[in-house]
């Protein structure tokens, strides 16, 4: 191995149809004697690259290249390296609180004597807005218009807040609302899979690599382009030019042989792969899809395989570079010379997949057969939790099987027969009646083969004299306009439309909680007969509580079998043997009599989706329509905030910020605010979903004269921090071991053992100074990246976190806000150390010392004196988190950098 390795000897220059550019050329690398390429995963190729081009801005050094070149496949992650991604991707969600610091930022910067411009995007950064719109109207005509006027009105001074910073920041992009969900606008406009740099005569090319404020973020993998999500305080870091710290992931390899059976679709596959590495376990690691089965596997496919990475809990779901990436950057519309551009550089990199293409190695290896993939549902409360059709009435008899008493609620059994009658059409729900059938999420809709099936299969119905259930909440939310293009092409959009799946919005809708209210009568009927409704929908997450607060049951399916669950209005059937309903000649309708050929479906969309589409749709991406048009906002580069906002407010996480960190110190009498059990996911401690009035949330509303038709959603007011800190703990399922009779954001008061509202205790042990810890089981935090899972705990005056496990990303953004992540040892956990909550808490060796992966000991101290005492590891993993936790949190971090440059 050489001893030198010069970045500048590295760069060269290739020839392209648009003329010569410069590239960082990995193969002097191989030249020096750094590293064999071919044996590299593609993923750590591409971080290779980075850190060595890096070096060449001093972000990265020699060390860094060196690292990241000697990656093995049975080294544990354990040297950590700076890594700058090419773009951040936001959504409004998540984007309006990145939006809300970097505003306070630069207001505590310039109350500090510094210079607030110096707070500025400088990697490109996109926000779109897809997260606002409701499903409010549905299966009418002008539902969509209906929808959009009320996402306007429900969410201006949101938007109006992002209209500045879209002239405020520079570097920063924002797609107006009704454009689509924010990864199928990566997939299908965004993403331009090789990046460039410069002018023209000194343009610097280099893969696009991305990250966002979404977990979702992982679907822009099925494109080739190595992206994941990050919590929002990352981003932010990143944004402003702060490395991305990472340690040399493991890379789990999954061989693809063998194609898809036919009437399997790319959604049982995915759900089938969920449920393989969701049992591997890649939770922390990089997963990677080579071999033969890719020839034929489309990008919509892998897209589809690549979105659900946080199911399966991996960092990423990374695809190669091939044929197939380039057949759809050019169906979607890019320039041929961006295509040219893309296959010549990859192939010059040594990262372009062909038949021929040598297998790499990886930590781990996997055969998947694409052939013994079954058309499959998911639910009913986790996505890895795969069920073959044939078998999901069982499991909802299984899970749920004396109805309401299943969960928790009133001793009754099974219970069918209440009668409804829905815009003057008589039905009977109970339990297992389907009321919610959404098409939605980018999952699925970024996939013209399922969209385009599901179109056929509702032609297909309404030839047989089959309809949608009146008790049932049908609707569509496609990813893009462009979905509405071809399946108006394709001809089946009125079919659909005649079912009740009508277009409500163009963004992520029932998969993130916006489903709106059920019709009355259906809503009335669940909540006085305790029924356990079911919702069959076409997304990635279906944890409790999240797609309605009325549905107990919820399934992830194909479009084409949410269409088929509208039909027969139950989960309680086996839709491979039972049928549908009767046609017009009283002759039973079997789900296979209406379900589309490949064939058919392969045709249809050959017929109907063109680039032409794509380029009209995203000419004018970033204009918006005539209300985003006249929205009017405020100029200027600092925010003028409005102290009477109910969206809106400046976070107080730099008030009375000092220059310099306060030195660590121990954790002495801390309480336990809340005791969790195993998968508590980011839905049960970030607020999601609807406000109730009569939770503190609601209650700060109505005491700022909101009416309760303006609640709006907590997702919608994630810029207002007294609504978000009332809301954390606050799901209406969440389980805390120290009010086990109670479901919700309820807690017990130490020492006097009150009842009251999670918010409350925590404010009372504010006012009497005492420090809080959580206590939870394994993966705790999975689910979506959602930074208000930090900072709402830390507003409530959590300081740690001790579980058996973490979620990558919550794991991140605990240290990013400045709470302490320390992990059970391995077979212990509270119930096995006997550990009740009610305990004192005392954490020592953080003042002593503290070390990425040092090991702590708690002492828990019980009301008659006893003391159990344990020891728990540090999961602050690198040097550069140890300095984030040191400041206080990640921003701290940054601000104090800021103002000593100023």
């Amino acid at each position: 191995m050489s001893s030198q390795m010069d970045s500048v000897d590295a760069k060269a220059i290739l020839n392209t149809a648009a003329g010569p550019v410069a590239y960082f050329r990995l193969a002097r690398l191989e030249e020096q004697g750094l590293v064999n390429l071919d044996r590299l995963p593609i993923s750590i190729r591409i971080l290779l690259e980075n850190a060595l081009r890096q070096t060449a801005g001093g972000v990265a050094t020699e060390d860094d290249v060196r690292t990241v070149a000697s990656w093995s496949p049975s080294a544990a992650p354990s040297r950590e390296f700076p890594y700058m991604p090419g773009r951040v991707v936001m959504q409004d969600f998540t984007g309006v609180p990145a939006i809300v610091d970097l505003a306070t930022m630069r207001d505590a910067l310039a109350d500090r004597g510094g210079d607030p411009n110096r707070i500025n995007p400088v990697v490109r950064s996109d926000l779109v807005i897809d997260h606002s719109v409701q499903v409010d109207f549905f299966a009418t005509e002008g539902a969509l218009e209906m929808n959009i006027a009320r996402e306007f009105e429900r969410n201006r001074e949101r938007y109006q807040l992002l209209k500045w910073a879209q002239q405020a920041f520079d570097n920063l992009r924002v797609v107006p609302p009704g454009t689509g969900i924010v990864h199928q606008v990566n997939l299908e406009y965004l993403a331009p899979v090789v990046l460039t740099d410069g002018q023209s005569g000194d343009t610097l090319v280099y893969p696009d690599t991305c990250i966002g404020t979404d977990s979702h973020t992982t679907m822009i993998n099925g494109l080739g382009v190595l992206g994941w999500g990050v919590g929002g305080i990352e981003a932010e870091a990143v944004m402003l030019g702060q490395p991305y710290y990472m340690l040399v992931p493991e890379v789990v390899g999954v061989r693809l042989i063998g194609k898809l059976s036919e009437g399997v679709t790319a959604t049982d596959l995915v759900l089938t792969i969920t449920e393989l590495l969701r049992k591997t376990g890649v939770v922390e690691k990089f997963v990677e899809f080579f071999g033969p089965g890719l020839d034929e596997l489309p990008v919509a496919d892998r897209a589809t395989i690549s979105n659900m990475s946080p199911e399966y809990g991996a960092t990423c779901g990374l695809f190669p570079v091939d044929d197939q990436t380039l057949r759809y950057l050019r169906i979607t519309g890019r320039d041929e010379s961006q295509v040219d551009l893309v296959e010549r550089y990859f192939k010059e990199q040594g990262m372009f997949r062909t038949k021929d293409t040598p297998d790499p190695e990886y930590t781990l290896v996997l055969e998947f057969d694409l052939g013994s993939v079954e058309t499959s549902v998911a639910g009913p409360i986790r996505p890895q939790d795969r069920i073959v059709l044939r078998d999901v009435r069982k499991n909802f008899f299984q899970v749920y099987p004396n109805g309401a008493d299943s969960i928790g609620g009133i001793d009754s059994p099974i219970r069918h027969g209440v009668p409804v009658t829905v815009d003057g059409r008589d039905g009977v729900v109970g339990d297992g009646s389907v009321v919610i059938a959404a098409i939605t999420s980018c999952t699925n809709t970024s996939n013209p083969s399922v969209m385009i099936g599901a179109g056929l299969l509702a032609r297909n119905a309404i030839a047989r004299g089959l309809n949608s259930k009146p008790w049932v909440k049908t609707s569509m939310a496609p990813g893009s306009r462009v979905v509405s293009n071809y399946l108006e092409a394709a001809g089946v959009m009125s079919d659909l439309r005649k079912l009740g799946f009508d277009v409500v919005g163009y963004g992520c809708t029932t998969c993130i909680g916006n489903s709106g209210p059920l019709p009355q009568p259906v809503a009335e009927a669940v909540d006085s007969n305790h029924l356990v409704a079911a919702a069959v929908l076409s997304g990635n997450r279906n944890f409790a509580g999240r797609i309605h607060p009325q549905v107990t049951a919820s399934y992830l399916a194909s479009p084409m079998l949410v269409v088929a669950y509208a039909l027969v209005g139950r989960v309680d059937v086996d839709l491979a043997s039972e049928p549908l309903g009767t046609d017009r000649d009283d002759n039973d309708v079997y789900l296979r009599d209406i379900w589309p050929s490949q064939n058919e479906i392969a045709e249809a969309v050959a017929g109907s989706v063109s680039a032409e589409m794509f380029r009209a749709r995203y000419r004018d991406v970033f204009t918006g329509d005539e209300q985003w048009e006249g929205l009017p906002a405020a100029s200027g580069n600092r925010f003028n905030w409005d102290p009477g906002s109910t969206y809106v407010q400046r976070v107080p996480f730099f008030d009375g910020l000092p220059r310099e960190p306060v030195p660590l110190s121990d954790i002495r009498a801390a309480r336990v605010l809340v005791s969790l059990g195993d998968s508590v996911t980011t839905d049960h401690i970030s607020p999601a979903g609807s406000i109730p009035q009569s939770a503190p949330a609601g209650q700060f509303l109505i005491g700022s004269d909101v009416p309760r038709r303006d609640f709006n959603s907590y997702g919608a007011r994630r810029g207002n921090h007294d609504v978000m800190v009332r809301g954390t703990f606050g799901n209406i399922r969440l389980r805390n071991a120290l009010t086990p009779e109670r479901e919700g954001d309820w807690t017990l008061h130490f020492p006097d053992e009150q009842e009251m509202r999670i918010f409350e205790a925590a404010e009372k042990y504010r006012a009497e100074g005492v420090p809080l810890i959580v206590i939870a089981g394994s993966e705790y935090g999975a689910g979506s990246s959602r930074d208000w899972a930090a900072k709402g705990p830390l507003l409530l005056g959590v300081r740690v976190a001790i579980a058996q496990s973490f979620e990558r990303i919550h794991r991140s953004n605990l240290v990013g806000m400045g709470i302490l992540p320390l992990q059970f040892h391995p077979g212990e956990n509270a119930a096995s150390l006997g550990l009740t909550g009610r305990e004192k808490y005392d954490i020592r060796g953080v003042e002593a010392g503290l070390r990425p992966g040092a090991e702590l000991t708690v002492v828990a101290t019980a009301e008659n004196g006893a003391a159990t005492s344990f020891n728990v590891t540090v999961r602050i993993d690198t040097p550069i988190e140890l300095e984030y936790y040191r400041h206080g949190g990640l921003l701290n971090y940054v601000l104090r950098k800021f103002l000593k440059e100023s």
